[in-house]
């Protein structure tokens, strides 16, 4: 999809087939992502994308998740802290470098989505 990404990085994680209108939000998400690497200068590890329905209830994600559209990814930056990513990422949208969306900071990894508004926590 991008030089740094795959489409199989953001696959359900249960197996399921991706459908096509969320491969299309998926191939945004991995563009914006791309920047990211490009700019960090450092490899990202993507632990979770696109759920199924069946797959987000499975591990207690919400209801209305971003990960269902396939407009979210969960990532690990390397060599950089969770605080460090959340800063960067928050600046590239201030920046309009990438897509403005939602991003959340976790012990172990940053969330990042494309869902068009800013949604902060």
């Amino acid at each position: 999809m991008t030089k740094n990404f795959s489409i199989k990085e953001f696959n359900c994680k249960c197996g399921c087939e991706m459908p096509d209108d969320v491969r299309k939000n998926v191939e945004i998400l991995a563009k914006n992502l791309q920047i990211v690497r490009d700019i960090l200068d450092e490899p990202i590890n993507i632990s979770s994308a696109y759920r199924c329905e069946a797959h987000n209830k499975d591990i207690g994600g919400v209801s209305n998740s971003q990960h269902i559209l396939g407009k979210a990814s969960d990532l690990v930056v390397k060599n950089l802290s969770t605080d460090k990513v959340y800063t960067a990422l928050d600046r590239l949208m201030d920046g309009k470098f990438i897509s403005q969306g939602g991003l959340g900071k976790y012990n172990t990894f940053t969330h990042y989505d494309i869902r068009g508004h800013e949604a902060r926590w």
